[in-house]
């Protein structure tokens, strides 16, 4: 599943500028983009009462059903599930879904219970008085049912026999039932749009993790495989799609002819949460792919009409065959449905043969969207179908080794992306995107490590806090470590391999490790230890290694990074946080051999000590996932050799220069001079990276100072550096009226405008101003380039009144485009007018004005601006437990809403306003977000110190250098 928190490219450079985000940053923690990924699980459930409900208010373990884990006596055979789902409200003013079960499953031990999940579902009462009916596969009469209950704290549905189950014995349960049909974004439910002034609505699903138990009972767990036959009823008028093609042509339904049955092929056996069901008027963009697989893209009518589906399209195929020849397994199935949702929690997710999408994460309009979005789809639909194969072919057992399925897609996501789009050097990018943003999560005492022990995961609140960016980012950062020090040929080997051998089946981590190991046996490839010894390091303790380098002696040592480094790390590590890890290296520019730090604090080795004329330089375009410091004078040599000819050192290191730099600040292993002179180049540097990295660094101090006497002189700084940068891209554009060819060009002529409007180049503000009064002219012809709309609403709405504002609300309510809508929606939150900022967070209330999937970055971009920090910390503790009710499921926008208004935090004041929140919200509790609470206290006391420790020194260092 996609990351269901985005920011593009063009809002996530603005937010850095105007404090909007602490990417990659000194004490941040992580920002996902989309979504990406969200789950809806939620702590309780809410079963509908009933004489046959139970509440287990506290749990007897001794009985099976108040146990979170489903016992091993039964396993699924197939489904049979008929599903009606009602698109008018009934008399009750409610949407519903009616529907019919039949679950065939096999009874492994002996057992006089059924336990099978159920959630919020209304069960038809059979004539025996159960809400089930029992039978056995082969003729002889089944146990009797004594009786059956819904225990609602568990989400099961218990049927308790007369006389245990045979062993062995195959046996079917059918059951008729009635649910909401809500707009919760979870399970089977509704969503809304607007088709010009007409209120449309389709019924969609969304599964991950544990949300197949509200659509129908079923054994819900990942390592549950079953076969499954759906046939949905739905209004003739409309389309029905799941995860397989149709038998054939929709008939019509028997009891009403308006209504038409279609009955979709058997599923292969897969997991309940990769299910999916959707029935709408939307239509497709088709083609046939050469291997006969049908590529369909479904979205609104009118978005299939204006063209919006072709870049998806175009790209689907390619991404397909590349990773059916990276994988060596032809893809499973016979299509590739893909559908873009107007209501959609998470960023994307990879049900099998029918992927779920929001609109801004499939749909492209080059007219209107831009280069980031472009990128955005790309690499989202790469991610999406890399699951197609790693994920639902072969399945991790369960939620606690998640990292494995969400890191791997999110890693080779850049290598599908990177084919479909040749020219744009995408697989860089997961430097920025991923290793360096999740550093600023990990390098905390209250990190945790990749994988859980299976025991510790087991409520559905549990399991959601699974869905983080350490699972992601850090799963992503460590496999691209391993793909490296293998090769990526026998990584790709190692994969096939393990793919064909688990095929349909359900997998841990080590028997990936297992393949990777049998595959490097037969090689040169001379590993220290064996891949199992080597990654166990990386995956059962928290955090990564600090790696330095004294270059007059060669010593080489390892430490655990902490940003904080008076931090109380309580987790114990069985290896004592010393890693095993592999280092690459230059010096003065030419490649060294590959070395291994072999799990020891410290080691010497002559190709780390240097001449007076000689600098080094490890970590080679940042394939380990670790940080490097140096002795003083190798960093003032690296240092000169940017300032003199800065084409010596590869532009990925050029911005681990600076990223690495100001963590070591943080953490107190360098002095924060040092890593303000290693910015001192840019004056010289047109590449994007190193800039986005000193941006993205630079917005720590932005959040600590923007309330303070040292940010005047930090924006002198700023102004002064990125004038070159803005001139530069002002004479390759032709004064703006081109835009550079290449992707990294176009996203640093972003940064070049946004630093400059925020530091105060008259210019860059008058160009924005000129630019959207012009649109306000003329609002039917928006002729502000798409890669620089995001920046410019922004600027022209902070330098603006009350008529701008008003001006993007209007266009925003007309948008037809969700990329544009999204552009518009957070350059409102943009305006400098308090009323006008608590004006618009109570629209984030109101679904009809804000989304709900948009609520909480939309709060999150209002408290990312100086002057609705407070604003918005205050409407999140007035509003908590509504913001809890609607939204705590959602693991990234809620644990990201708690990041966002507490990012400034740097007082005493604030850090005891954040303690007296999490006191008075225990009852309400904080669900996913829980872990972003602690993390948000741990990194509101490292703020307080780190400001304490060095205001005076950034202040006296902006000044002198702004001169």
């Amino acid at each position: 599943m996609a990351k269901g928190f985005y920011i593009s490219k063009s809002l996530g450079i603005l937010g850095i500028l105007l404090g909007v985000a602490a990417v990659c940053t000194i004490i941040a923690l992580s920002v996902v983009y989309a979504q990406e990924k969200n789950k809806n699980a939620e702590s309780s459930a809410e079963a509908p009462t009933s004489p046959s409900t139970t509440v287990a208010a506290t749990l007897d373990q001794s009985k099976p059903w108040n146990r979170y884990r489903l016992p091993r006596t039964l396993v699924p055979d197939s489904y049979k599930v008929t599903l009606r789902p009602y698109l008018t409200p009934n008399e009750k003013g409610l949407y519903i879904f009616k529907g019919s079960s039949t679950v065939r499953f096999i009874c492994k031990e002996s057992t006089n219970v059924i336990i099978i999940h159920s959630k919020k579902l209304n069960y038809t009462i059979t004539s025996q008085g159960h809400m089930v009916s029992l039978q056995t596969v082969g003729g002889s009469q089944p146990p009797a049912i004594d009786r059956t209950e819904l225990v609602e704290l568990t989400e099961y549905l218990v049927v308790h026999l007369r006389s245990p189950l045979e062993v062995n014995g195959v046996y079917e349960m059918n059951s008729e039932f009635e649910g909401e049909l809500a707009d919760d974004l979870a399970g089977f439910y509704r969503s809304e749009y607007m088709d010009g002034t007409v209120r449309k609505v389709l019924a969609t699903t969304q599964m991950q993790s544990a949300d197949a138990r509200k659509s129908f009972p079923c054994f819900d767990e990942p390592a549950m495989k079953a076969k499954f036959d759906i046939t949905l009823i739905h209004p003739s008028n409309l389309t029905a799609l799941s995860n397989m093609l149709p038998k054939g042509p929709s008939i019509p339904f028997k009891e009403d002819p308006t209504w038409s049955v279609t009955e979709f092929h058997t599923t292969p056996v897969m997991s309940t949460y990769l299910l999916a069901y959707i029935v709408s008027e939307f239509t497709c963009v088709e083609e046939m792919a050469p291997n006969g697989v049908q590529i369909r893209i479904w979205a609104r009518p009118s978005a299939t009409k204006e063209g919006h589906g072709i870049y998806a399209l175009n790209k689907t195929g390619t991404i397909l065959n590349f990773f059916a020849q990276h994988y060596d397994t032809p893809y499973p199935l016979n299509k590739s449905d893909q559908i873009g949702l107007p209501d959609f929690n998470a960023g994307a997710m990879e049900n099998w043969g029918l992927v779920t999408y929001r609109e801004n994460a499939l749909l492209f309009d080059p007219q209107s969207s831009s280069s980031s979005n472009k990128e955005r789809v790309v690499t989202v639909i790469a991610h999406e179908l890399a699951h197609q194969w790693f994920g639902n072919l072969v399945t991790v057992a369960w939620w606690n080794d998640l990292w494995l399925n969400e890191g791997f897609a999110s890693y080779v996501e850049y290598l599908g992306a990177d084919k479909a789009e040749p020219t744009w050097n995408l697989k860089d990018l997961i430097v920025l995107n991923d290793v360096y943003r999740v550093m600023a999560v990990d390098a905390l005492a209250s990190s945790h490590p990749l994988t859980t022990p299976a025991e510790e995961v087991n409520t559905p609140a549990q399991i959601s806090e699974m869905f983080d960016s350490i699972s992601y980012s850090k799963g992503a950062s460590v496999l691209r470590m391993l793909s490296n020090f293998l090769t990526e040929d026998l990584f790709k080997k190692g994969l096939a391999s393990y793919l064909k051998a688990f095929a349909y089946q359900s997998t841990t981590y080590l028997d990936l490790w297992d393949h990777l190991q049998k595959v490097n046996n037969q090689t040169v490839i001379k590993l220290p230890n064996t891949v199992r010894a080597i990654m166990d390091r990386w995956i059962l303790q928290m955090g990564f290694p600090v790696i330095t380098v004294d270059t007059k002696t060669g010593t080489i040592s390892q430490k655990h990074f902490l940003l904080d480094p008076e931090s109380n790390v309580t987790r114990p590590s069985q290896f004592n946080y010393l890693w095993i890890v592999p280092i690459s290296s230059v010096r003065n520019g030419i490649q060294q051999n590959h070395y291994w730090l072999e799990g020891v604090a410290e080691i010497r080795d002559e190709r780390f000590k240097t001449k007076p004329n000689e600098w080094v330089m490890l970590n080679l375009n940042v394939t380990g996932y670790y940080q490097v410091n140096y002795d003083e004078d190798n960093w003032r040599k690296i240092q000169n050799q940017l300032q003199t000819d800065l084409s010596a050192i590869p532009v990925i290191n050029r911005a681990q220069v600076i990223h690495d730099a100001f963590d070591l600040a943080s953490a107190h292993m360098a002095s924060v001079t040092l890593a303000l002179n290693n910015t001192l180049f840019l004056i010289k540097e047109t590449e994007y990276m190193p800039w986005q990295a000193a941006l993205s660094s630079l917005s720590y101090f932005k959040l600590m100072f923007d309330r303070t006497e040292v940010y005047g002189p930090m924006q002198n700084y700023l102004k002064k550096q990125v004038t070159p940068l803005f001139n530069h891209f002002k004479n390759v554009t032709n004064t703006w009226t081109q835009h550079p060819e290449k992707l990294m060009d176009q996203y640093n002529e972003i940064n070049a405008i946004s630093t400059a409007c925020s530091s105060g180049v008259p210019e860059c503000q008058e160009l924005v101003s000129n630019l959207f009064s012009q649109w306000m002219r003329n609002p039917s012809n928006n002729s502000i380039h798409p890669n620089l709309r995001s920046t410019v609403y922004c600027n022209a709405i902070a330098q603006g009144s009350e008529d701008e504002w008003n001006f993007a609300w209007e266009q925003f309510q007309k948008a037809t485009l969700v990329n544009e809508a999204d552009k518009l929606r957070a350059a409102l939150a943009c305006s400098k007018q308090v009323w006008i900022l608590n004006r618009y967070l109570s629209y984030t209330l109101n679904p009809d004005l804000i989304r709900k999937q948009d609520a909480t970055s939309t709060i999150s971009s209002i408290s990312s601006n100086v002057v609705g920090q407070t604003l918005a910390w205050d409407f999140v503790q007035s509003n908590w437990k509504k913001l809890f009710k609607d939204y705590g499921g959602g693991s990234f926008s809620f644990s990201n809403l708690i990041q966002a208004v507490t990012r400034r935090f740097s007082s005493e004041f604030e850090l005891q306003q954040l303690e007296q929140f999490r006191k008075n919200n225990m009852d309400t509790g904080f669900g996913s977000a829980t872990r972003a609470l602690e993390q948000a206290l741990e990194k509101t006391k490292a703020n307080i110190k780190w400001v304490k420790g060095n205001k005076a020194e950034v202040l006296e260092w902006f000044t002198e250098n702004s001169k």
